[in-house]
Formats: C-alpha cells, structure tokens, sequence
C-alpha cells in the first residue's frame, strides 16, 4: 500500500515536471518554436480548434514561423486568431502561409520572461510539495488505521521526501538552462 502511494505520488510529479517543460516551450526565446502557437485557437467549423490541427507550423530560419493551412480557406481565421492572441506577434501573409517573424528580444523584454519562468517554475516547486504532503498524509492514515507500522511510515516518509528534492532539483535545472537560453540568445 504504501509503495502505491510512493509511485502515485512519483508520477504526479513527473507530470507537473511535464507541464513545466511545457510552460518553458510556450515562452519566447528569439527562436521561433512552435509551442509558441499551442495556445492559440481558431474557429473551425463553429467549434475553437487549436492551431496546430489546422496548419502545420514549421520554422524558417531560425527566427521564423510558417503556418501551412491544410485548407486555404482558413488562412484568415488563423491570421485573425494569431493577431487577437497575447502573443506580440505580427502575422505577414502572402494568401498561402502565414510567416510570423519573432522580433529579437529587448533586455527589458527578457528580464520579464525571466521573471515569467521563475514564477512558472515556483508554481511547479508547490505543486510538487502539494504532492508531497498529499502522499505523507495518507501514508500517517494508513498508520493510524494500524495497516502500516511507524517503522514503515517513517521510512516511507524519508523516501517521499528524497523524492519530492530530486523533483525540485529538476526543477531548478530546468528553470537554469531557460535562463540560460533566454540570456543567451
């Protein structure tokens, strides 16, 4: 029972760790990337699609998006949908594809996603200690239930908790090579 707990609780912060590489994906860098559109949606058909199930996004040269419209008679919602999104980007289309140039990052425009990603990974750092006390919590029921011995518990406890500090570990070199990226470039 407890290992159960312990894997629940490992999985879970997998996932938030998952999340947080995605949350890293959708800031800019200077280098154009397609997560940067994962969270813009068009209208399609009456119903809000994202865009990535209506285009393929490709990059072109480094600091470029090009949005393929499987069908061309989407090519202004999306256009529409990019603009009206809080991304900054401006969309340049020719009738055909939609480039989406990133403009180079300002110092002051990096300090912000830096601060962005900090914030993105602290949320993560919670979440994962959230986790952590979810699963210490169920592991002292299941000793006050007598299912488990304090032994048990205490050992259980020990290894939430070196668990809990590699995923925060993680964490923290996932938000440095972000950093690193965002000042680099």
């Amino acid at each position: 029972m407890i290992d159960e707990i312990k894997d629940d609780a490992g999985t879970r912060m997998d996932k938030t760790l998952n999340a947080l590489n995605a949350a890293f994906a959708r800031i800019r860098t200077g280098r154009a990337n397609p997560a940067l559109l994962d969270t813009v949606s068009v209208e399609y058909f009456g119903t809000k699609v994202p865009v990535k199930q209506v285009a393929s996004i490709t990059v072109e040269e480094g600091r470029t998006l090009v949005v393929s419209p499987w069908e061309k008679s989407t090519l202004v919602d999306i256009e529409r949908a990019i603009q009206g999104s809080d991304l900054g980007l401006t969309p340049t289309s020719n009738g055909e594809v939609i480039r989406l140039p990133l403009p180079p990052l300002t110092e002051e425009n990096r300090r912000d996603l830096i601060r962005h990603a900090r914030s993105e990974a602290e949320h993560a750092r919670i979440a994962v200690r959230n986790i952590r006390r979810d699963a210490i919590h169920d592991v002292r029921e299941l000793m006050n239930e007598k299912l488990a011995t304090e032994d048990e518990a205490h050992q259980a406890e020990r290894e939430l908790q070196e668990i809990t500090d590699n995923k925060v570990n993680s964490i923290d070199n996932e938000l440095a090579i972000k950093e690193k990226d965002l000042l680099d470039f």
